[in-house]
């Protein structure tokens, strides 16, 4: 059972937003997290991204994937519409940062990304969004707009109790380094892509 933890506002460039940890225990150094835009009107459909932790992406700056744009086009599509961004501690679709960087070992051999979780005996994506529901029944949210490319994101919230509005997609260009990521999500996840239309 998740609680709030803690919550404080937080000055980014984007603008002020407020942060909530969410975890079972408050010695938890890894929570959960919900950023919350201050104009955000839980009236209505509540602008909503469930973003994965990505160090490689959002704090290197990796090329390899489109992660840490896709989390700074949220928090300023966020800021500026009203929405939670609910941040969930799942680094490498849940397989852990060690396992990463294992797995980009083997794609630096020829192998995807799903053959290389695969061949380390890991699942393709091991991700599980029942939280990210949580959290948005904690803080009250009935009904979202969810951005998002990820068909799995969608069947979490049309299986839940909260009314998925509409889908706002969330694409970003591709790189030479992020070219074959893509094509795997497209491919083998069903994500909802299309051929170089970024969004937002």
């Amino acid at each position: 059972m998740l609680k709030i933890q803690a919550e404080s506002n937080v000055p980014t460039e984007y603008g002020e937003f407020r942060m909530i940890a969410f975890s079972e225990s408050e010695s938890d150094w890894m929570p959960h997290l919900a950023v919350v835009a201050k104009n955000t009107d839980f009236t209505k459909p509540v602008n909503v991204r469930f973003h994965s932790e990505c160090i490689t992406g959002e704090v290197f700056h990796s090329k390899k994937c489109e992660c840490g744009q896709q989390l700074d086009a949220a928090m300023n599509f966020i800021y500026k519409n009203g929405g939670i961004i609910v941040y969930l501690r799942q680094e490498g679709r849940n397989i852990g940062i060690i396992n990463k960087l294992k797995a980009y070992a083997l794609q630096e051999k020829g192998f995807d990304t799903v053959e290389a979780n695969l061949e380390l005996g890991l699942p393709a994506d091991d991700r599980n969004f029942d939280v990210a529901i949580e959290i948005l029944n904690i803080l009250n949210v009935k009904e979202v707009n969810l951005l998002t490319n990820n068909p799995q994101k969608l069947k979490f919230v049309s299986d839940s109790n909260i009314r998925l509005n509409k889908r706002i997609p969330l694409q970003m260009d591709s790189t030479k380094e992020s070219e074959a990521y893509l094509k795997t999500k497209k491919d083998y996840f069903g994500h909802l892509l299309e051929d170089d239309q970024p969004s937002l």
